[in-house]
């Protein structure tokens, strides 16, 4: 019974649930009437909705790419690895950890050929030697005693001063070295500072464009790497450094269209003869009408032609009306005669130094003939001039894309000798100006020079004052001071950077009456790529009052030494 009253309730409920609800009654509208207008009903419209969604696409995402893992050989120099990932600066690069872990390797002896690298023989810079032989070298590896002795004139054998970088291109080359060969394996930048302590017991070998002024660059079996000629194919130090491994043509890419490297670029190479004294008078004069005008350039006229630039300081004027020299003048106004300018074209002169004391001699119109001379040879002149402003104006020069700088002064006069407003002749030295120019010229060319026609003194040493004022040229701003004046050779200085020669002594004069007016120095300056990175000293004795020779060895040696001693060395 229970159960059929639910069943009944259950149904009664269902059938609730589907019936339709009442509507809600509605009041009727009112009736319009006569004076009623009927208000239509308002309508609110909906609002249209624009899109402002922009589909977009799916992102991908763009893999970063694996840097090229580089791995250098030992022998590799710094500055060639700097120069390759400078190179590589736009290409994801790393250096690898190892070798296993690198992509491309660098290094000598590799099937692809980035460029050569060059290495110097070189010792201090007061060192009696000038050459080696690759077979010296060679003996002196393998720890054979006395070797290279000629570098130091004893039996002790040199040391040799490597970085760790060289010393592992040589082991590449040589091989292992004998535990008997004296080397000192040294940081870069103790280097030269070891080896001149070590002096004169050391030599090294170093890339060549890492030489500076303080090293003497010796030849090798004779071949001199500031000769632009130089057959680097016969040259035994010459790394040649290739790449090779997995990613190599993407190293290939990135190198595609830039020159083979190399740290000695001969079109950034310039070599610079600095003289003594020219005078072509009196005695030598003489053995120029007797023997002919070439006759002094004979021995030394290949030396001064193979310079890019050469420097003659010709102190005489030429004149028209010059008379038929007497060996044995007595008086100490010259002239030359203008057919000997033949000797100076002949030597391959490039530019004249006029602040000898004797450039007004013969008055001011054969100063001024003489300035016309040079140039229709097409030879600039500093130090002297037409008037005090030429005279006092430096010359600027360039060559393989090393600039210069020359500038010279006389303070000794006689006064007749300098220039004014008005009349020619040579620059008087105001040090002010000097000074200031050559600080100004400093940031303007590479390699900024000051000579000077000073006053003359026949001993190896520079006086006190003399290193004062060569010396203040050199903190104004010079890089290579000379004293041209000198007819006797005299001292070195390495000072504030810079390289002083306070005297080569003469070139073309006929001072015979002494040992010191005889001996006479050629400088051969090397400037690499802006620098200035060696210097080669010539060396001549004067014959028959004209002409220089070659200096036999004993002769050399005794005057390096000299010079050596009296340089503080």
């Amino acid at each position: 019974m229970l159960r059929t009253i639910t069943l009944v309730t259950l149904l009664a409920l269902l059938l609730a649930s589907c019936t339709s609800p009442q509507a809600t009654p509605t009041v009727p509208p009112p009736t319009a009437t006569a004076t009623q207008t009927p208000i239509p009903p308002t309508q609110t419209p909906l609002p249209t909705y624009t899109s402002t969604v922009t589909p977009t696409s799916t992102p991908t995402c763009t893999p970063t790419p694996e840097p090229l893992r580089v791995a250098f050989d030992p022998s590799v120099a710094p500055a060639l690895r700097a120069r390759l990932m400078e190179s590589l600066a736009q290409v994801p690069t790393e250096i690898a950890v190892d070798v296993d872990s690198a992509t491309v390797r660098v290094g000598p002896g590799l099937a692809n050929v980035l460029g050569q690298w060059v290495y110097a023989v070189a010792a201090p810079f007061p060192t009696l030697g000038d050459a080696l032989t690759w077979e010296q070298v060679q003996r002196f590896w393998a720890g054979e005693r006395p070797i290279l002795t000629q570098l130091s004139r004893d039996e002790t054998p040199p040391t040799l001063f490597v970085t760790a970088d060289v010393l592992a291109a040589l082991e590449g080359l040589l091989g292992s070295a004998s535990p008997d060969a004296p080397i000192a394996v040294v940081e870069r930048e103790a280097l030269l500072d070891a080896a001149w302590e070590a002096r004169p017991h050391a030599w090294s070998i170093l890339p060549f464009d890492e030489l500076e002024p303080r090293w003497k660059l010796l030849r090798l079996d004779g071949a001199a790497l500031w000769d632009k000629g130089a057959a680097l194919s016969s040259y035994p130090l010459v790394l040649e450094v290739g790449y090779e491994g997995a990613r190599a043509d993407e190293l290939a890419a990135a190198w595609s269209g830039q020159p083979a490297m190399t740290n000695r670029d001969v079109t950034r190479l310039t070599t610079l003869i600095m003289t003594g004294c020219t005078a072509l008078v009196r005695a030598t004069a003489y053995e120029m009408e007797m023997r002919g005008v070439l006759y002094p350039a004979e021995r030394v006229g290949d030396l001064l032609r193979s310079a890019d630039i050469t420097h003659i300081s010709n102190e005489i004027p030429f004149a028209t009306n010059c008379p038929y020299p007497d060996r044995n003048q007595q008086s100490l106004v010259f002239c030359s005669d203008p057919k000997y300018i033949e000797l100076l074209r002949h030597v391959g002169t490039d530019l004249i130094e006029l602040t000898g004391n004797h450039f007004q001699d013969w008055g001011s119109q054969a100063t001024l003939d003489t300035l016309e001379m040079y140039r229709a040879e097409g030879w600039p002149w500093y130090g002297g001039g037409a008037d005090l402003a030429d005279a006092s104006r430096p010359l600027l020069m360039e060559s393989d894309g090393n600039t210069f700088s020359f500038i010279g002064c006389n303070p000794v006069g006689p006064t007749y000798a300098w220039a004014t407003e008005d009349r020619p002749g040579a620059a008087s030295c105001d040090w002010d100006y000097m000074h200031s120019e050559l600080t100004r010229l400093a940031q303007q060319v590479d390699v900024p020079i000051a000579t000077f026609q000073y006053w003359e003194h026949y001993q190896y040493e520079p006086t006190e004052q003399q290193q004062l004022d060569f010396r203040g040229m050199v903190d104004a701003g010079a890089e290579i001071v000379s004293g041209s004046q000198s007819h006797h050779p005299q001292a070195f200085e390495f000072y504030n950077g810079g390289f002083i020669h306070y005297g080569p002594g003469n070139l073309f004069f006929d001072q015979m009456w002494s040992l010191g007016t005889c001996q006479q120095v050629i400088d051969r300056h090397v400037i690499y790529d802006g620098r200035h990175i060696s210097t080669e000293l010539n060396t001549f004795m004067l014959e028959n009052y004209a002409q220089p020779r070659p200096m036999t060895e004993d002769e050399r040696v005794a005057l390096l030494s000299s010079l050596f001693a009296a340089s503080g060395w």
